[in-house]
């Protein structure tokens, strides 16, 4: 199996030059859109269907109009918008179906649309994400870091890191021992997100509690899977 790492935002849309087509994607906005889809999954919430823009989530909403709309924009909830992008915020909305977009999340989700499968990653579950990628067995896995804005985030590339180090007598790629790298700075978790950028501006804004929840490795068993442009459980063998 080769191992590859996607770290920057900048890449997404040339992965069809990193084989994506026979990969399995592992996507991480760990801060926060993959950790509350994934919050949300595992309580209850049916689907999510990632959207790219504000502009597209409103069109999906007249498809669904018994669809919640939720994400943010600056980290801050989009006005007219059901639900914003804390994870806290997911966690009574049982056999909803959500339309989300979000700043970096939900982009990342939609570029990897050409793998063979897309899984939803981040802290939360990534023991859980390490046993789904054992058990599909993919000739090729990568890791994709949705990035802060423009640039790099390193609580993904954090977690990219962790899941990397499980598979380090496979192939890697430079991207691939890089992650690994930084995630062996900063041992733990906790201690990556809240020095992060994200992190930190998230506990300027009095958001400490989103980012406690998000740092809390394998918390989740919840796996999301997204197949014909919506993300839902992932169940082994299904």
């Amino acid at each position: 199996m080769i191992v590859d790492v996607v770290t920057h935002p900048s890449e997404l849309p040339f992965l069809a030059r990193r084989g994506i087509e026979e990969a399995v994607c592992v996507v991480f906005d760990v801060l926060r859109a993959t950790s509350t889809m994934l919050t949300a999954l595992a309580h209850g919430v049916l689907e999510i269907v990632p959207a790219a823009t504000i502009e597209e989530a409103l069109s999906l909403k007249k498809s669904y109009p018994n669809a919640l709309l939720g994400g943010e924009r600056h980290g801050d909830k989009i006005a007219g918008f059901d639900l914003g992008n804390s994870p806290l915020e997911y966690m009574d909305r049982r056999g909803a179906k959500i339309i989300s977009t979000t700043t970096n999340g939900t982009i990342a989700l939609k570029a990897c649309e050409g793998a063979q499968v897309v899984l939803v990653g981040a802290v939360l579950n990534l023991d859980a994400a390490i046993e789904a990628v054992r058990a599909l067995a993919p000739s090729r896995l990568i890791a994709v870091c949705s990035g802060t804005g423009t640039g790099v985030a390193l609580e993904d590339v954090w977690a990219a890191g962790a899941l990397a180090g499980h598979f380090q007598r496979e192939n890697l790629t430079d991207e691939a021992r890089m992650a690994m790298a930084l995630q062996q700075a900063y041992q733990a978790a906790p201690e990556a997100l809240r020095v992060s950028k994200n992190g930190r501006a998230l506990q300027s804004r009095g958001r400490l509690s989103d980012v406690e929840w998000c740092e809390n490795r394998g918390r989740l068993s919840t796996v999301g899977v997204m197949r014909a442009g919506a993300v839902r459980t992932w169940e082994a063998g299904a």
